[in-house]
């Protein structure tokens, strides 16, 4: 797309099915190379990912020709799909359905990049549930408490 110029910023987050703690410590980095190489291959720029043992996010610039729905799907299905042949659970590995994305402008990074780098701070005192429904209040999302991950 020549002479296109774009500036788009989004924080990727969706969680692991029935929100269960199964990103171990162990190989939660290995996963999240993981994904860096496939937003890589999308010529998609990471430009941070963290999370817990029950969610991830990820922010992302991209490229308006590219698909937030299709990106996210990738990444979610080629993970889980890494993440079970390396057999690092019993069972099965699974995302929810579902995700959450949400803009922000250039000026704007370098306090998301931070609030993703320090999870693990953050959640001593809030549970992803909670973060994700602030989310949502501070982007004005309308949604129904009852359909909030519903596959609980």
């Amino acid at each position: 797309m020549a002479d296109t110029y774009s500036q788009l910023y989004i924080q990727i987050v969706f969680a692991v099915k029935g929100r269960q703690n199964l990103i171990s410590k162990n190989w939660k980095n290995e996963i999240y190379k993981y994904i860096t190489g496939i937003i890589t291959n999308q010529k998609q720029k990471l430009i941070a990912i963290n999370g817990m043992p029950d969610h991830i996010h990820i922010l992302v610039g991209i490229k308006p020709n590219v698909s937030i729905s299709d990106l996210v799907r990738d990444i979610k299905s080629s993970s889980s799909k890494f993440i079970n042949e390396q057999k690092w659970i019993n069972g099965k590995f699974e995302w929810q359905t579902g995700f959450g994305a949400f803009s922000y402008g250039h000026s704007q990074l370098t306090p998301v990049i931070n609030y993703i780098e320090n999870q693990e701070e953050h959640h001593k005192t809030k549970t992803f549930k909670e973060e994700y429904i602030a989310f949502l209040k501070i982007f004005n999302i309308d949604f129904k408490n009852e359909y909030l991950f519903d596959d609980v």
